[in-house]
């Protein structure tokens, strides 16, 4: 390889991983005060006691978890069917697009104006993307922790999901 090819792919390549950092790594959570709801995105299980913390500690009066009712989650099922201040819809499609279409669905019909939304760490920049292009209200995005190991693939597979966030602009 060419010494100026190795020095450019070495400055994408830093770049990236800066860039990776940044956005998925450090990507710092908001100044949370009140919502009318805190919602857990679907997907890890360390999300849930993020959430449910926040609703706990009054940050919000309604805990919104999504897909609460998939049977892989029976902390979730338990909490789905036994709290009248817990709502457990599944979106539709089954993404972060229809958990985005489905904040601004439950907003509309009941008066939300502000939102906490709970997700891991690295899906947070996606997920204000894709939110805030259904959801006008006030959002505040909480990240949940990561497994380490898992970082190179989360990483990745947002990369991926990023692009196609960028290629895809509406709702």
């Amino acid at each position: 390889m060419r010494p100026a090819l190795l020095v450019l792919a070495l400055t994408a390549f830093g770049a990236l991983a800066v860039a990776s950092v940044l956005l998925f790594i450090l990507y710092d959570d908001d100044a949370v005060t009140t919502a009318d709801a805190v919602v857990v995105l679907a997907g890890s299980r360390f999300r849930l006691p993020v959430g449910l913390e926040l609703v706990e500690r009054g940050v919000a009066p309604v805990l919104v978890i999504s897909d609460g009712l998939d049977p892989r989650s029976p902390r979730a099922n338990s909490l789905c069917r036994e709290r009248a201040q817990v709502l457990c819809p599944k979106p539709d499609p089954y993404s972060t697009r229809g958990e985005a279409r489905l904040i601004a669905r439950l907003a509309a019909e009941r008066g939300w104006d502000s939102i906490v939304v709970v997700s891991s760490r690295f899906h947070l920049f996606r997920a204000r993307i894709l939110i805030e292009r259904c959801y006008r209200g006030r959002l505040a995005f909480v990240g949940a922790p990561t497994q380490w190991w898992r970082w190179p693939v989360a990483i990745g597979s947002e990369w991926m999901k990023l692009a196609v966030a960028g290629v895809e602009r509406d709702c």
